[in-house]
């Protein structure tokens, strides 16, 4: 499944130098997510984005992100 950027402020704000249209697979949002975290604004996920890291670390990182 692919994800568009545009739909999570906090992953387009990872990306910031890619495309504002462009898609990632989950995979590669996962490992984005995880290798800059400390960039993320915590308290400004959206409830999708939320769930969408949550599952991501449970497929990707088997329940863990290291962050």
């Amino acid at each position: 499944m692919s994800i568009r950027l545009a739909d999570y402020p906090q992953l387009a704000l990872l990306a910031w130098n890619r495309r504002a249209d462009a898609e990632l697979d989950e995979e590669e949002a996962f490992a984005l997510y995880e290798r800059e975290w400390r960039w993320v604004e915590v308290a400004a996920l959206l409830p999708k984005e939320r769930a969408l890291i949550e599952r991501l670390t449970q497929i990707y990182g088997h329940g863990v992100m290291n962050a």
